[in-house]
């Protein structure tokens, strides 16, 4: 029997993989199950930065009444079987499966063993407006940053999975298909639910914020994924800094040592690498009265997390020179998309950032 309507009951999995995703299931269950608990499963990562900010987020969690269940789930060579082995019979059973993404081989597996009736798919930033993209388009799924390249060996092994998983993301017969987000869908897959996702739950909880006087800057994993040149990087976020009054820079949870120390002597910046996801320490503050941020997730978010505040959240383009060889050739079309459909933000030009051949 299905959970009565608006609560999850003990029949709601969510899997998250990253802070931001487990932030916004915090916030659909606020939204669209008040009262209600689930069972939020965490698919740990191995990268430290993440996990501590997870191990935050499910104090966060548990404190809300909701169930946290940690996974070690890239423990070692048996640790993929012993996760989905555990997981095979609360799939079996539950009737709402809720996840951060879509695209994780690991989320797309677990998909081929649920049948549950309703799916909800909440944000995991910027991708979910390509999950959406793709999914309308009926294309596979793939990461933005990675569109264009070739399929490997590994991918061709596992595109039958894939192929189910996005089966299971598709509206159809019984199946119902829910986007929960902040993002905005140029295309609507047939079928899919598209809800709101205004980070109610985040103004609840926390703030509003001291507002300081000067910027901070938001860091990006541009370089770290191969999209953005380093150099190139450190140049821009200098002239930022130095145009702006920058004081602190805050690192993204996947940006290396070696690079933000770099950042920190060239730049004299403050590097914060924060304990909890952006929207939850700018709403706690304190926080500099501009927010600077290269294309990314936070344009969309902070707005909505900030709003009732005099903080004003500014983003500067991506300039096509600064990408590196290897970038996928989405990468521009994609970043620019980012920026050019940012509510309530004010845009800059791309920062003259010199870069040797």
């Amino acid at each position: 029997m299905s959970p009565p309507a608006g609560r999850p009951g003990p029949h709601t999995l969510a899997f998250v993989e990253s802070p931001v995703q487990l932030l916004n299931v915090l916030e659909w269950a606020h939204a669209h199950a008040p009262g209600g608990g689930l069972t939020l499963v965490v698919l740990s990562p191995v990268d430290p930065m993440t996990r501590g900010q997870l191990r935050r987020m499910a104090e966060l969690a548990r404190d809300e009444g909701h169930e946290v269940r940690w996974e070690e789930a890239r423990g070692g060579a048996g640790a993929p079987l012993r996760t989905v082995g555990g997981l095979a019979g609360p799939l079996r059973r539950a009737t709402r499966v809720v996840l951060g993404d879509p695209f994780s081989r690991y989320v797309q597996l677990l998909l081929t063993i649920t049948r549950a009736p309703e799916v909800v798919v909440v944000d995991d930033g910027t991708a979910t407006m390509e999950f959406a993209g793709q999914l309308a388009r009926g294309e596979r799924l793939v990461r933005w940053h990675r569109k264009g390249g070739r399929p490997g060996p590994r991918d061709l092994l596992f595109a039958p999975v894939s192929a189910a998983a996005r089966r299971r993301l598709t509206p159809g017969g019984d199946r119902a298909v829910v986007i929960f987000t902040s993002m905005p869908m140029q295309d609507t897959p047939p079928g899919v639910t598209v809800r709101a996702h205004t980070f109610a739950w985040t103004r609840d909880r926390f703030g509003p914020p001291s507002v300081t006087r000067g910027a901070d800057l938001v860091g990006t994993s541009l370089v770290e994924t191969g999209v953005v040149d380093d150099d190139a990087y450190l140049e821009a976020v200098r002239s930022l800094a130095r145009t702006h009054g920058v004081r602190r820079y805050f690192a993204h949870r996947r940006e290396s040592t070696e690079k933000l120390h770099r950042l920190a002597v060239g730049t004299g910046l403050e590097i914060v690498r924060p304990e909890l996801p952006l929207e939850l320490v700018a709403r706690r503050g304190p926080i500099g009265r501009t927010v600077l941020s290269f294309p990314s997730t936070v344009v969309h978010t902070l707005p909505l997390a900030l709003t009732g505040t005099d903080v004003r959240v500014t983003v500067c383009a991506i300039d096509p020179a600064w990408l590196t060889r290897t970038a996928s050739p989405r990468a521009h079309g994609f970043l620019s998309g980012v920026t050019d459909s940012a509510r309530g933000v004010h845009r800059l030009p791309a920062v003259a950032a010199p870069v040797t051949p």
